[in-house]
């Protein structure tokens, strides 16, 4: 059975850090590309970045130079660090993995990132 669960969301102050966690199993981790998601109310769902088997990222403009997604293959974990927050990165935030990055076999059940003003 595939799971995928995040951790690490929560409230914190403009210009602060969060480090979201998304632990996987029942996948061959090490040959999927990982992705990190968002959604904030009323929005469509926007990818954030991801991150290729190889390790290549890739990140969405709104937040380049401030995210960070890493891997780590021995412990089937993919993380999002997030730096200088701000209000508008609040959302509920889904990593996601499949077999290339253009594929989003399994997600998770997403954590909720809110930033204050």
């Amino acid at each position: 059975q595939v799971q995928l669960v995040e951790s690490g969301g929560g409230l914190v102050q403009t210009g602060g850090s969060l480090r979201l966690s998304c632990a996987a199993a029942g996948i061959d981790f090490s040959l999927n590309a990982l992705t990190w998601h968002r959604q904030a109310p009323g929005k469509q769902r926007e990818l954030v970045a991801y991150i290729t088997g190889g390790g290549t990222t890739t990140y969405a403009d709104s937040v380049k130079g401030r995210f960070t997604i890493s891997r780590d293959n021995a412990k089937n974990t993919v993380y999002l660090q997030m730096s200088s927050l701000k209000p508008e990165d609040t959302a509920v935030y889904y990593c996601a993995a499949g077999r290339n990055v253009a594929r989003r076999d399994y997600w998770g059940q997403g954590t909720q990132v809110t930033v204050s003003s």
